[in-house]
């Protein structure tokens, strides 16, 4: 019992040397690959990097595994639709190339790294993919990958999982009730 603890602090050592090294962004990004690697949910609340439940293999929705190629990702993913595909290649850009926002021309040029079938109208793709939610409006006339979409594109190729991701997320624009005058 003592020998195990006497380990865990020499972990607790290293790996606080180690974070040290880095800045706190860094680190961040760190825990919660690390959290998502060992599914932990610790004090901090639930990572939105966990692998979904059912899946064994943590490299198909680790985001820390940045080896993957675009072609790759897409083919682990299996988008069936352009509004699908913008949601993949936009947490491609997120995820494996640290882009948080772009524009629509860097996700055709993606789409065209991925080996994909080029978008007939890739600003219609991108403007589906916003009214769908996928994606958000972002600074400056960029756009960026929303909680929603990720959450989608994370529990890919699951479709029941990332149909019930789209579904259990809140917000949206809600119709206004018009009054009828009589």
């Amino acid at each position: 019992m003592k020998e195990a603890a006497v380990d865990e602090t020499k972990a607790l050592h290293e790996i606080i040397s180690l974070f040290a090294a880095v800045d706190d962004d860094a680190r961040r990004r760190i825990l919660r690959a690390v959290s998502a690697f060992f599914d932990i949910q610790g004090a901090s609340g639930p990572s939105i990097f966990n692998v979904p439940p059912g899946r064994t293999d943590p490299k198909v929705s680790f985001s820390g595994d940045r080896t993957s190629t675009p072609k790759e990702f897409l083919l682990q993913k299996q988008p069936r639709t352009d509004i699908e595909r913008v949601a993949c290649l936009a947490y491609y850009l997120a995820h494996f190339r640290s882009q948080d926002q772009f524009k629509t021309a860097d996700i055709s040029k993606l789409n065209t790294e991925a080996a994909q079938v080029k978008f007939s109208n890739a600003a219609d793709s991108v403007s589906n993919a916003q009214k769908g939610r996928y994606i958000i409006a972002g600074a400056r006339g960029m756009k960026q990958l929303s909680a929603q979409g990720e959450q989608f594109v994370l529990s890919l190729p699951d479709r029941d999982l990332a149909r019930s991701a789209m579904a259990n997320q809140l917000g949206g624009r809600r119709k206004r009730k018009t009054k009828r005058r009589t």
